[in-house]
């Protein structure tokens, strides 16, 4: 099992001088974009995604698959790289990276997706953001 990412705290100044406004709505007030028009959504090509607030890897992207949700999907993060919390709600869970505490977007289970685990992260592309493979940053 890999090691848990390193923790990544700052104070809410220091994240808005580093994040756009989209970015702090969604990362760390907890927000969705809009359906459809993230820059993740139709995307396809081999690589890491990583935390946009914080830049721990995420997904690998033979995990990302097409739902038909308006959001990106994977069926699974990298060990220990993601937290899962219930909505208050109850009816959600809610996940977030588990560096930073980013707002990621949330995690449903049984919808019958023909994946290995039979889980689909619905992520908010502007949290993520692609390494591709073989870049330094990539795993």
């Amino acid at each position: 099992m890999s090691a848990p990412p390193a923790s990544v705290h700052k104070s809410e100044e220091e994240w808005r001088a580093v994040l756009s406004a989209e970015q702090f709505r969604i990362l760390r007030e907890k927000g969705t974009e809009l359906k459809g028009t993230g820059e993740y959504n139709k995307f396809s090509a081999e690589g890491i995604y990583n935390c946009a607030g914080c830049g721990t890897p995420l997904y690998k992207s033979m995990t990302k698959f097409d739902s038909g949700c308006g959001w990106p999907a994977f069926y699974e993060g990298l060990p220990g790289a993601i937290n899962h919390s219930p909505d208050p709600d109850g009816r959600r869970t809610e996940i977030t990276c588990a560096a930073c505490g980013g707002h990621l977007g949330h995690v449903f289970k049984g919808e019958g997706f023909l994946t290995p685990t039979d889980e689909r992260h619905c992520v908010n592309s502007i949290s993520i953001k692609f390494v591709p493979e073989g870049s330094a940053t990539s795993l």
